[in-house]
């Protein structure tokens, strides 16, 4: 469903081929979303074969490939609003695979446990410094709305918990709380 709600609602700024929806999603939704690349060619042609959007041309540069031009129908913007309110009526659940592992935690070498907090501690802070760093230099760019600090923000507090849990989780670990 992200895949199509965020097709559609680009489309609605103005017309735009594949390629550019890759870049702006790339560019600018990469630190939050996961999109792949084959999705979006794929979603572009069901919503085009569902009337959601028109192939309004092709567009070629040189003897670079052709590329299909699209944009959004009066039922694909009805279909991005329903898709937009269904976003925010949804509430998911999050689980998370590291609960199993801590779960066996106990079939492991106590060192070996160590050594995996040690190493999420630090993907944790390089994650934290990318967004910090990407918030700033996406926030100084006049394109991007005030909105996506909201977004930033969200991300950062998530993942500073998750530093926080594991952290704490490491400590326990090494004063033998859990073994």
């Amino acid at each position: 469903m992200s895949t199509r709600l965020v097709i559609l609602g680009l489309l609605r700024e103005r017309p735009l081929y594949g390629y550019e929806i890759k870049q702006i999603i790339e560019e600018h939704m990469g630190d939050w979303t996961s999109i792949a690349f084959g999705s979006i060619y794929f979603a572009l042609d069901k919503l085009t074969q569902e009337g959601y959007l028109d192939n309004v041309g092709v567009e070629q540069a040189g003897s670079r490939p052709s590329r299909k031009v699209y944009q959004i129908t009066k039922p694909g913007q009805e279909e991005f609003m329903r898709l937009l309110r269904e976003t925010w009526e949804q509430f998911d659940r999050q689980y998370f695979a590291l609960d199993i592992g801590i779960f066996f935690m106990g079939a492991l070498p106590i060192q070996e446990v160590k050594g995996y907090l040690h190493k999420r501690i630090a993907m944790l802070e390089e994650v934290l410094q990318h967004l910090d760093e990407h918030q700033a230099e996406q926030m100084e760019n006049p394109e991007v709305p005030r909105l996506a600090k909201a977004i930033f923000d969200h991300s950062l507090v998530h993942f500073q918990a998750e530093l926080h849990w594991t952290k704490e989780l490491l400590a326990k670990v090494e004063h033998g709380t859990y073994t």
